[in-house]
């Protein structure tokens, strides 16, 4: 193939198709690759009459279910290359004020063949529509129904959806039983397999330690912010100056024996003594201003 191609494009190729072209001038020629080349009214109705026999004649062909998956799929791109390439050419026929095909122009062939939905351009024909995975594609998602409104969505909404009333029956507080005690079984169970093995001494040894380890931890620590508190007692006492000194009153003996013998005197008298004796007391002493000496 390539071989001939490029006997087509040689010099020798071109002089003999041109001498060729000379000798029959009403032999057809090759249809332009773009629609823009054409500049004849004439000459692009009858491409775009070539065109669409060609794709009827390749609708015809994709009909056969027997081809082939992949001889199908070639089918369908070439008939969706063709009426792609004859809406080109229905372009440059309005261009050229001829008549506008894509209102009077016959549309059986577009018809027969299917778009997908989301996929405009493209067409599917004849058997190309059965192909696996175009078929499915095809098939109508089933209806759904009415939409519900937020005023029908709250209808189903009570004390049950939140909950609160999930106790009322009974039934939780038994399934929380019957699992409470299978779980507490199983925690029975284990405890008794670890001490069988010695396991729970271990724990304990380990907790005990790491408790003594938290502890001394703990102590450490205190003995720091005490050090640290101490040093800087130390550094203010060394910044300020020494505070004067004031001299205590410090009771002696004979002062603390005599105001319990004082306080023992006033119990008494407020124990045994009538209401007129105790007024009469209060006022003796307001007026001597001191507590009374007996």
């Amino acid at each position: 193939m390539a071989r001939n191609q490029e006997k087509a494009m040689s010099l020798l190729g071109r002089w003999y198709t041109y001498q060729k072209e000379l000798e029959n001038p009403g032999a057809p020629k090759k249809r332009p690759y773009l629609a823009t080349h054409c500049n004849n009214l004439k000459a692009a109705e009858k491409w775009r009459t070539q065109i669409m026999k060609e794709i009827g004649k390749k609708v015809s062909q994709i009909q056969n279910a027997g081809l082939g998956e992949f001889r199908i799929r070639d089918l369908n791109d070439e008939i969706n290359k063709l009426i792609r390439e004859k809406a080109h050419w229905q372009d440059r026929i309005i261009e050229l004020e001829g008549p506008n095909y894509h209102k009077i122009g016959p549309k059986m062939l577009d018809r027969e063949g299917k778009e997908l939905p989301g996929n405009r351009g493209y067409k599917y024909f004849g058997a190309a529509k059965d192909l696996p995975g175009v078929r499915e594609l095809f098939e109508e998602e089933p209806s759904r129904g009415p939409r519900k409104t937020r005023g029908d969505l709250m209808k189903d909404v009570d004390a049950y959806y939140y909950g609160y009333l999930d106790d009322e029956d009974g039934l939780l507080m038994e399934l929380e039983k019957d699992v409470e005690k299978r779980a507490r079984a199983i925690a029975v169970e284990e405890w008794k397999l670890k001490k069988e093995t010695g396991e729970i001494d271990k724990e304990l040894e380990e907790q005990e330690k790491q408790e003594r380890e938290e502890e001394e931890e703990r102590e450490r620590e205190r003995i720091r912010e005490r050090m640290q508190l101490d040093e800087g007692e130390e550094d203010t006492e060394l910044k300020q100056p020494a505070a004067r000194t004031v001299p205590l009153d410090i009771p002696s003996q004979q002062d603390v024996e005599f105001e319990l013998l004082r306080k023992k005197k006033m119990e008494l008298l407020l124990k045994y003594a009538s209401d007129d004796l105790q007024k009469s007391s209060e006022n003796a002493k307001t007026l001597l201003g001191r507590g009374l000496n007996f």
